[in-house]
């Protein structure tokens, strides 16, 4: 009896460790499914190409923009702008960090807000170029598909200009007529 329990439990335990790997290797599958279907690859590259196009933003910025502003508003370095909380004057930023004064400096904020702008305002420009691409693309798809599709006269399904047989409600089409609004039960071929 006890030899005949053990191999049950044997028995048991290798159909559970089976079940185990089949789901670890099921679930694995799966992972990789996923991993490798656009969204993740699509992500990845948006990652990249979005910390690129920063690195261009904060450029400009920092390289164009703020010089310009700064003769705008009589060379002031928007950089350079700053508060000393702990009061007092302080020719620069370094002179009132070393003097130990406890310092807001708003002008790397104001940098900031420039380039969340610049981003902002870019991503907008694609994102409308993009969009009006779509539906250009999808204004040409639908004209395709109007040119190779009908209505079914008595469905009013899609289906294909050759189609003589309606694939939904199985109409016979080769007969026409000349009123399609006032059709009779006995008009409508069913087979």
């Amino acid at each position: 009896m006890s030899q005949g329990i053990k191999s049950n439990t044997g028995t048991r335990l290798k159909n559970i460790e089976n079940a185990g790997k089949n789901i670890a290797k099921k679930t694995i599958n799966d992972y990789k499914a996923f991993a490798i279907k656009g969204n993740i690859m699509d992500m990845a590259i948006g990652v990249v190409i979005g910390s690129a196009f920063t690195n261009i933003v904060n450029t400009l910025v920092s390289s164009v923009i703020t010089p310009f502003l700064s003769v705008l508003t009589n060379r002031v370095d928007l950089s350079t702008l700053f508060i000393s909380l702990t009061g007092g004057s302080f020719e620069s930023m370094d002179a009132a960090k070393k003097a130990g004064a406890i310092i807001v400096n708003y002008g790397a904020l104001l940098n900031s807000i420039i380039n969340f702008f610049l981003v902002s305002f870019s991503l907008f420009i694609v994102f409308s170029y993009m969009n009006k691409l779509k539906k250009q693309n999808t204004k040409v798809e639908e004209e395709v598909a109007e040119e190779t599709t009908k209505e079914c006269q008595y469905c009013f399904s899609k289906i294909p200009i050759q189609a003589t047989r309606c694939a939904f409600c199985t109409s016979d089409l080769k007969k026409s007529y000349k009123n399609k609004t006032n059709l009779n039960e006995s008009d409508i071929v069913v087979e």
